[in-house]
């Protein structure tokens, strides 16, 4: 397929209530934080126009996670410092947050960049704080954790999840190291009131920031696999055992529904009465499809 065609949807549903008030305490957090350390699992597509405002005023600070999983040949962002902030890459190993590069350079960074720039009416202070932000789901509560293993030897302060929403209210202050005093405070996940495109809120559903059900399980499998042919990632073929790639999701769940006996047992109403008959299990296809892609077993994908 050339385009993808999404059929005229609204996104506008995508936007839950408890996001609207995260963005007003977030503006209202602004305020005290020295520095901004902004979580995206996406480049480009990953980040909040709607934050985009306020980063020019504060130190920032953008970690991308998860580039085990992202294609080597397509980096779009630089991961060396830039004038007024600095990027660098994460990734996560099995199911926990483990430390790695990434976390032993948060801390040093954001101290130099808060000691290099203005603090106005907080420049008598000597501790730091620290807004994380980004869209839902990007791990901003497993850095935080991870920041406190590391430099306090403590365990988890703030709830994690593998889904969005998790955290729908900006916490108070977590301190995350003694030297420097430095202290994080966390966030919700925030989408903006008005995605761009579709396609951009397709990227976000993907990569977990928006939950399953909302976009509908079998569309994204669909734009998934439209995603995979057009780069040429057809990892998918090789482990679902099929001959050739498909340009069609209909085929491929259909074949993993059979191959993993994903059934559903469906009522019917005949002319003798109700039977219960065994069907295919699509969506059950289509969540393991998704769920295989979010594992990187069908490869290494960046989606911008």
């Amino acid at each position: 397929r050339e385009r993808f065609e999404f059929g005229g949807r609204d996104v506008a549903s995508w936007f839950p209530r408890h996001m609207a008030k995260g963005l007003r305490q977030m503006r209202l957090a602004l305020r005290r934080a020295d520095c901004l350390v902004e979580r995206s699992h996406i480049p480009l597509s990953g980040r909040n126009p709607a934050l985009q405002e306020a980063l020019g005023i504060r130190p920032h600070v953008l970690v991308l996670n998860k580039m085990d999983l992202a294609d080597p040949r397509r980096q779009p962002v630089s991961v060396r410092a830039a004038p007024g902030g600095g990027q660098w890459r994460c990734h996560r190993q099995g199911t926990e947050w483990q430390p790695c590069p990434c976390s032993l350079q948060v801390v040093p960074m954001v101290a130099r960049l808060v000691a290099d720039s203005p603090r106005y009416h907080r420049a008598e202070s000597t501790e730091h704080n620290i807004l994380v932000i980004g869209v839902p789901n990007v791990g901003k509560s497993s850095l935080i954790n991870s920041l406190r293993r590391l430099h306090l030897k403590k365990g988890k302060a703030t709830a994690v999840g593998g889904e969005p929403g998790i955290t729908k209210a900006v916490l108070s202050r977590i301190q995350v190291c003694e030297k420097p005093l430095m202290y994080l405070v966390d966030t919700p996940g925030v989408l903006p009131p008005r995605l761009g495109d579709v396609e951009t809120g397709m990227k976000l559903a993907l990569c977990g920031a928006v939950r399953d059900h909302l976009v509908g399980e079998d569309v994204m499998a669909d734009y998934l696999l439209y995603t995979l042919n057009k780069q040429q990632q057809f990892g998918y073929v090789q482990r679902y055992g099929l001959g050739q790639p498909c340009d069609h999701i209909e085929p491929l769940l259909k074949h993993l529904a059979l191959t993993q006996g994903r059934t559903q047992r469906v009522k019917v109403l005949t002319g003798t009465g109700n039977v219960n008959m065994m069907m295919l299990n699509y969506p059950a296809a289509a969540y393991e499809f998704l769920r295989d892609f979010r594992a990187g077993r069908l490869g290494r994908v960046t989606l911008d």
